[in-house]
């Protein structure tokens, strides 16, 4: 078995690099991928150009440095193109810039809107009318902010 590895050293490298990418389907996150993709890389490259062990094992560093700065790199630009604060279950934040006619007057800045099938209490700095057009500008809690909407805005 040993004379075999010394003899075929690619086989060593595919079969690790195999056996490191199924460790990856496991669910360690990642953590395994880069270097299983290396071992197998180093491999094929051994399986083309024989080199020395010492060779093969600065070939699979190398690689394996190469391709988590590659993975950094693409993870880094994905973040960038994600938006800052999710607003994924939360109704609220997604409504914010949203526009809308009051049905009912304001009393004290304080009411309530129908919005689709749902009730939302809505506070504005002060009373308005019944038929204002105002838009949602944040949230506190359960209660939406608002403001009235000018015909300029």
């Amino acid at each position: 078995m040993l004379l075999d590895l010394i003899a075929h050293p690619h086989w060593f490298w595919l079969t690790l690099g195999g056996l490191l990418l199924a460790a990856e389907m496991l669910g360690t996150s990642g953590y395994l991928l880069w270097s299983g993709v290396a071992a197998v890389l180093v491999g094929l490259v051994e399986w083309v150009f024989p080199l020395g062990w010492a060779v093969q094992g600065s070939l699979f560093a190398v690689l394996m440095l190469l391709s988590l700065y590659l993975w950094y790199r693409w993870m880094q630009r994905d973040q960038k193109s994600q938006p800052v604060v999710s607003s994924l279950n939360q109704r609220g934040h997604q409504l914010i810039g949203f526009r809308l006619t009051l049905e009912t007057a304001l009393v004290n800045g304080i009411g309530h809107v129908r919005i689709g099938d749902s009730s939302w209490r809505v506070q504005a700095t002060s009373s308005l009318p019944a038929g204002t057009e105002v838009m949602v500008t944040g949230i506190d809690g359960i209660t939406l902010r608002i403001i009235p909407v000018t015909p300029a805005q």
